[in-house]
């Protein structure tokens, strides 16, 4: 009994408070109603009050709050609705100023603001009669960030001002809108698609790779797929009812790619609430529905067309990456249990199961159109396919130039080209005389970044056998010499343009596709499956034949035994050992033997249809892994526009534009809807610089006045303050 005295005597009183009442901590609750004003019970007791136009007294119940250790300072910042930091930021006002130090400063600028309307009406004139940024800052004496406000204003509607402390207000790390009943609907075939909610709040993770959407928009990728597949049809036409339409499915996957985790089970890494966030809907997509709705849009045999249809549309919006086409072979290697053909894989100069890829990329290095080739094609058996996809992509009267490396030469293959109405551009294969010293002359060029390229070139007009009937083909070679080493790399082209540094420049750029694939493979998954289909290989094709192979291991070895014995037997002869009889007998063996082994190859045929040799042989099923090529195809494409458009306003874009991109898209920003405009403010970087050339890329897309997919509400984009 006394026992229980002592617990009942430490026992704290029932905590009794007005219905709402939400929880900070133990014994601490809050009440408030739509007007702001509010109070703070206490085991009960209401303990802070105040008015709702009293922001002073309602950061100071905050305050002694924590300082009371009440309520920890996080439980309080929720509770209040602020960020722990700003919490952190009252506490020292209060502690160095008193209540004075709680009271809110006046909202906005000091002083008059120099972008009145008038001068809003004269940088929209002067931006439509031609002037670029720069000058219209000059001819307004405003700077260039207040002429792409301006702008911005006239694209979208300007950020309410009613009331000023509304984006303070928005709830940190806010939940999504809980969507079960559409879900249940979708299972009763009742819902399409669940249309996109945002999601208003504040510190939201991720929220930065919203940043994608207007170069995103800007490929096509939306509007292509939704042409080809249609919102939500079945393989047999019907439309299918699903919750994660093919909206939500394709900006899942451009999503996902964007942080870090382009294959499917990448979804299991990150937080489907935060991905749920960018897709407006309330969780992301699981792996298994993902790969699901993939494969119904496979079974639908159209991947071709999207591929096609993306690189049209890339066409008519860059006219200026088109005229140049880099074409190159990508071997995906296959580490599976079935019986895949081998390819060589350059890159770890071994042959391997795998499937190859023809892929073709513009003069900037984005990519453009991909195709399985054939197991065994060369790439210049794959140049008539190239040349015919090229064709259906830029017309009849046009004349690109298709520049590859030595794995397509052919110079019969280049007169024919040349008749088709191509240019080629390649580097030479084959021994070749050397250019003297005198030739080279010092040539340079400037690329569209502004550097000079020098090199010493010598140009010339040569003609190149390609048949036994000493058929010639003519063409210009331009040969560049390392003054250092000496090395001398001879380039063939078909064009005839003035200026052959331009032409040795475009050549040496090849590693932009190079670099395509080097980025694909580490951030884009070019190397994933995406699915484990497979179908049967042609039975009928021809292969090499192994029989065939051993026998002509076995003629190479009895020629080796002859020769070793023939050796043996002339050292024989000089040190007097042996007998001729002997030496006639073994030796009549042994060629009786080689003749017996060449006739055996001789019969055995060099090669036999595949069925023969390897009846269980298969095919990668490429139709599901190329949706998500042309899915990660453009979403490459829309992250090489933003570099561009980024790399004016930052000094080391050239090697660290991808990297400031990467770091932005996985940021925390808030999102606010205000009338038709969906503010995305995105938190600062790591570093001001990156921060000030993040501030100049949204400027750039807020003028787009880009509407977030699936809504009328145009994106707007902003970054934080402090």
């Amino acid at each position: 009994m006394a026992l229980a005295g002592e617990r009942l005597a430490v026992m704290q009183p029932l905590p009794l408070v007005p219905p709402g009442s939400a929880m900070v901590a133990d014994g601490v609750s809050l009440l408030e109603d739509d007007n702001g004003t509010g109070t703070v019970f206490v085991w009960g007791q209401a303990t802070w009050t105040w008015d709702g136009s009293d922001a002073a007294a309602r950061r100071l119940a905050a305050v002694q709050l924590v300082n009371a250790r009440a309520a920890s300072q996080r439980q309080v910042a929720v509770a209040f609705r602020a960020n722990e930091t700003t919490l952190w930021r009252w506490r020292c006002d209060y502690t160095n100023k008193g209540l004075q130090g709680l009271i809110p400063s006046p909202m906005g600028p000091k002083g008059p603001s120099k972008l009145t309307k008038e001068k809003e009406g004269q940088i929209r004139e002067l931006r439509s009669s031609g002037k670029n940024l720069a000058e219209v800052a000059r001819a307004t004496g405003v700077s260039e960030k207040s002429v792409r406000r301006a702008l911005g204003r006239a694209a979208v509607p300007a950020l309410s001002t009613e009331d000023p402390s509304r984006a303070s207000e928005l709830v940190p790390l806010a939940a999504p809108t809980e969507r079960d009943g559409e879900r249940e609907a979708a299972r009763r075939g009742m819902l399409d698609e669940a249309a996109p909610v945002i999601c208003e709040g504040s510190h939201l993770p991720l929220l930065g790779a919203l940043l994608i959407l207007p170069a995103l928009v800007a490929t096509g990728l939306l509007e292509a797929s939704a042409a080809i597949y249609g919102a939500g049809r079945h393989v047999n036409g019907t439309r299918r009812a699903a919750f994660y339409g093919l909206r939500s499915l394709v900006l899942a996957v451009v999503f996902s790619c964007l942080i870090g985790e382009p294959r499917a089970e990448g979804l299991t890494r990150v937080d489907p609430v935060a991905i749920g966030r960018l897709l407006g809907l309330d969780r992301a997509p699981e792996v298994t529905r993902l790969r699901f709705r993939m494969a119904e849009l496979a079974a639908e045999h159209k991947s071709d067309e999207l591929v096609m249809a993306l690189a049209a549309h890339h066409v008519n919006a860059r006219p200026e990456a088109i005229g140049l086409f880099y074409v190159d072979g990508h071997v995906r290697a296959y580490h599976g249990k079935e019986d895949v053909s081998k390819a060589h894989v350059a890159r770890m100069r071994i042959a391997m199961p795998g499937e190859t890829d023809t892929w073709i990329c513009d003069r900037f290095g984005d990519g453009l159109l991909v195709w399985q080739s054939a197991p065994g094609a060369s790439l210049a058996g794959e140049l008539k396919m190239v040349t015919d996809k090229i064709r259906a992509l830029v017309g009849e009267d046009a004349h690109p130039t298709i520049c590859f490396d030595r794995g397509g030469w052919s110079p019969k293959l280049f007169a024919q080209l040349e008749a088709a109405g191509f240019h080629i551009l390649t580097y030479r294969k084959g021994p070749s005389a050397r250019e003297p010293r005198s030739a080279f002359t010092q040539q340079s060029f400037t690329d569209d970044l502004g550097r000079t390229k020098d090199y010493l070139l010598a140009d010339r007009k040569v003609r190149i056998a390609y048949d036994a009937k000493r058929r010639y083909f003519s063409c210009r070679q331009i040969t560049r010499l390392d003054e250092q080493g000496g090395h001398q790399t001879q380039v063939i082209t078909t064009r005839d343009d003035p200026d052959a540094a331009l032409l040795a420049y475009a050549m040496f750029s090849r590693w932009r596709q190079e670099n395509f694939f080097r980025y694909q493979r580490a951030h884009y998954g070019l190397d994933a499956l995406d699915a484990y289909e497979t179908t049967p290989d042609d039975a009928g094709r021809l292969v090499a034949n192994p029989a065939r192979r051993d026998a002509d291991r076995k003629v190479r070895e009895a020629k080796a035994t002859i020769a070793a014995a023939e050796e043996h037997e002339g050292r024989g002869a000089l040190e007097g050992t042996g007998t001729d009889l002997e030496v006639r007998s073994a030796f009549g063996d042994a060629y009786e033997e080689l003749d017996s082994r060449v006739s055996a190859a001789r019969a055995t045929p060099a090669k036999v249809p595949l069925g023969q040799v390897r009846p269980g042989a298969v095919r990668l099923d490429a139709e599901r892994k190329r949706i998500m090529d042309a899915i990660r195809m453009a979403t490459y494409n829309a992250e090489s526009a933003l570099a561009r458009l980024i790399a004016p306003h930052y000094a080391r874009a050239e090697d660290e534009a991808r990297s400031l991109l990467h770091e932005i898209f996985r940021s925390s920003a808030d999102l606010e809807i205000d009338g038709a405009t969906l503010h995305v403010r995105i938190d600062p970087l790591s570093a001001p610089r990156r921060t000030r050339a993040l501030a100049e890329l949204c400027g750039e897309l807020t003028v787009t006045a880009t509407p977030y997919p699936g809504t009328n509400l145009t994106l707007a984009y902003s970054v934080k303050e402090g």
